[in-house]
C-alpha cells in the first residue's frame, strides 16, 4: 500500500493523484474480509457525503459496507474489479481502487483520517 494514503478506522482509504482521489478498501480489510466474491460500485456522476455508504463488497464470509472517507463526486470506477472482484483477493494485482472522485473537501474532512503508518499501527 502507498504510504501517502490517508484511512479510515472503518478501513477505507484516500489516496490524492492529482486533482483527483483514489478511494478504496485497505489491505487489512481485503484480508478481513476473505475470498471476495461480488462488489457494486456506484453509477458515475453520483455524489456522496464523507461517511455515506458508496458501495456493497461481499465475500464467502459476509457482506460490507464501504464508506466515503471524505465527501466528492464520483469520476470513475474500477469496471476491472466490478467484473473480476477476486482480483482484490489478488497481492500482485496493483489497481486495487475502487472508484475515483473530485472533491471539494476541507481540511476538516480530512482531519480524522489517519496517515497510514498510524492506521497499520491501530490495526496490529
Amino acid at each position: 500500500m502507498n504510504e501517502s494514503m490517508l484511512c479510515t478506522k472503518t478501513h477505507e482509504y484516500v489516496l490524492e493523484q492529482g486533482d483527483k482521489y483514489e478511494v478504496g478498501i485497505t489491505d487489512y480489510a481485503i484480508e478481513q474480509l476473505g475470498d471476495i466474491v461480488f462488489i457494486e460500485l456506484p453509477e458515475v456522476g453520483s455524489e456522496f457525503s464523507k461517511n455515506e455508504v458508496f458501495a456493497t463488497i461481499e465475500s464467502v464470509k459476509a457482506a460490507s459496507e464501504i464508506y466515503m472517507p471524505i465527501s466528492g463526486k464520483v469520476v470513475e470506477i474500477n469496471e476491472e474489479v466490478v467484473n473480476s472482484p477476486e482480483l482484490l483477493n489478488d497481492e500482485n494485482h496493483a489497481d486495487k481502487w475502487l472508484i475515483k472522485i473530485e472533491t471539494e473537501a476541507d481540511q476538516v474532512e480530512f482531519a480524522d483520517l489517519l496517515d497510514y503508518s498510524d492506521y497499520k499501527e491501530e490495526v496490529e
